[in-house]
């Protein structure tokens, strides 16, 4: 099945069982803006679990913060966002649709790099256990061939962005001759400049209000509470404040479903360091964060790093963690050696010294940042994504999100075999004995049968049915939704069976 196709069967999953709706959507929908059903928010507040714990229980000299949404004007100016905050954009002009011409370039990119994947997995497949990839890579004339337009490509691309070069990117795309998905022409118009802050205003009359945004990135809120926290706190370098929360960009291109929307939400913390040590730092981060993912399960080989073609301008290194969606391979978290940039800035233009006295040089210093920002509607598409399988069994076929237990929706599902005989009432009691424990579920409508797919689509690790043997030794069947395999156990047992198998201590044990 085409990936395109097993993506669009994974949106509507989402909206089929609760997890993911269209915003407004009894009003046709709002563009780019989703809501989170049922079970999308205790996915969501699973992942953030898994992420704040991993920063603040697992690091003694990494705390938290919450700060607000709206923030004095001048720190967008200090840090950079309303001079700099642009995308390229570029129009088609016969379908009228509006781009960004990095991400038409990208997409150029990922094509030729599909091509060369389809040559290797063809010759895979025909000289199998004899086959030397490295060696086909080096020596076949169409993969060389397509290796070396994609460096083409990809240097002139680089070059562009680092150059801010609005009308080379457009030459590239013209070059290239990448036509619009929807008109199919090529008849572009120039690239220019989009700042992506929402704008509104903040006080009681028009005259007096005062123009504030939308915060378009959460770092902010953590650099000017810095001294307030390393104070309070009585913090000393390295330490590190983390942050969730709501952020906003008015992305002109907003598509593949949750993965870019213009309300999302941030996992960010900000690692304050000594001015000479950010680089050491940035790459025990990147090796701490990279672990982090991979504790999850979803293959090692469906991750990678991808250095930046440009850095930002506050930036002395970058990288992106990506993950291998059905629509190829994108970001999910950055890491960022932020320099002193930011702290820096806010000295300047709010005229109060951010400086750290460290003890043991016995002397001031701004400190340098090292940032890791990880965007939560994406790791939760990439859970999704990982997680949504297709089974063909002996006598029907499955849908089934094989979610890491710890981060399933409903931990636990209590089945009673038929509606009468007491065993919807011993259902609820098992229920009653553990909910302060698990999210469960009970269920009772349909044949059983029927129950375990219901379970198995909404992600559910564990089902308990309770027969007519359970009111005579307290024994219930549970069932795992991956292997489908069912034991006997004791009702007294079931907190312990899946309390050990939902703890996140599982996921930690892999990180450290």
């Amino acid at each position: 099945m085409a990936q395109e196709d097993i993506f669009k069967k994974l949106v509507a999953h989402c909206k089929e069982y609760g997890y993911v709706f269209q915003s407004s959507e009894i009003y046709d929908g709002l563009g780019a803006v989703y809501d989170y059903g049922q079970y999308g928010v205790e996915l969501k507040n699973n992942i953030k679990k898994y992420w704040w714990d991993s920063m603040v229980l697992l690091h003694e000299n990494v705390v938290g913060i919450d700060s607000a949404i709206f923030m004095h004007p001048t720190i967008w100016k200090a840090s950079g966002h309303v001079d700099a905050f642009n995308d390229p954009l570029i129009d088609n002009k016969d379908s009228k649709k509006r781009y960004r011409a990095d991400v038409l370039i990208e997409e150029q990119l990922a094509k030729i790099e599909e091509k060369i994947n389809k040559e290797v997995a063809k010759a895979a497949k025909r000289f199998g256990d004899a086959f030397d990839e490295q060696q086909f890579r080096e020596t076949n004339q169409r993969v060389l061939d397509n290796q070396a337009k994609w460096n083409a490509l990809h240097n002139r691309f680089a070059q562009a962005l680092n150059d801010s070069n609005l009308e080379e990117l457009r030459q590239i795309i013209v070059d290239e001759e990448i036509a619009c998905p929807i008109s199919g022409t090529r008849n572009w118009t120039d690239v220019r400049q989009f700042n992506l802050m929402f704008a509104t205003e903040m006080g009681s009359t028009a005259d007096g209000a005062l123009k504030v945004y939308l915060r378009p990135e959460t770092a902010q809120g953590i650099f000017v509470n810095y001294l307030n926290v390393q104070k309070t706190g009585r913090m000393k370098i390295p330490f590190g404040i983390a942050q969730i929360g709501k952020a906003f960009r008015n992305e002109i291109v907003a598509r593949q479903f949750i993965f870019r929307m213009r309300e999302f939400e941030q996992m960010e913390m900000q690692f304050f360091v000594r001015p000479g040590s950010e680089l050491d730092w940035f790459e025990k981060w990147k090796e701490t964060r990279i672990k982090w993912h991979r504790a999850l399960g979803f293959g090692d080989e469906n991750y990678r790093f991808h250095e930046h073609e440009k850095l930002a301008h506050y930036a002395n290194a970058a990288v992106d963690v990506e993950y291998k969606f059905p629509f190829g391979f994108k970001e999910v978290e950055g890491i960022h050696s932020r320099t002193d940039f930011d702290l820096s800035q806010h000295e300047k233009f709010s005229g109060k010294k951010i400086r750290y006295f460290d003890p043991e040089l016995n002397e001031s210093y701004v400190p340098y940042v090292v940032e890791t920002s990880i965007g939560l509607d994406r790791m939760f598409l990439q859970v999704i994504s990982a997680s949504y399988c297709e089974e063909q069994l002996e006598k029907d076929s499955r849908v089934v999100l094989k979610i890491p237990a710890a981060l399933a929706p409903v931990k636990l599902a209590v089945l009673p075999l038929v509606k009468k005989d007491g065993m919807p009432e011993k259902a609820r009691e098992i229920i009653d004995s553990l909910k302060f424990d698990f999210n469960c579920q009970y269920d009772e409508k349909d044949s059983i049968g029927k129950r375990y797919r219901r379970q198995d689509a909404i992600g559910t690790p564990f089902c308990v049915t309770v027969d007519h043997q359970s009111l005579e030794d307290n024994t219930v069947t549970i069932r795992y939704r991956d292997t489908m395999e069912q034991e006997r156990v004791a009702i007294a047992d079931l907190g312990k069976i899946i309390g050990e198998q939902v703890s996140m201590k599982n996921l930690f044990g892999k990180i450290n």
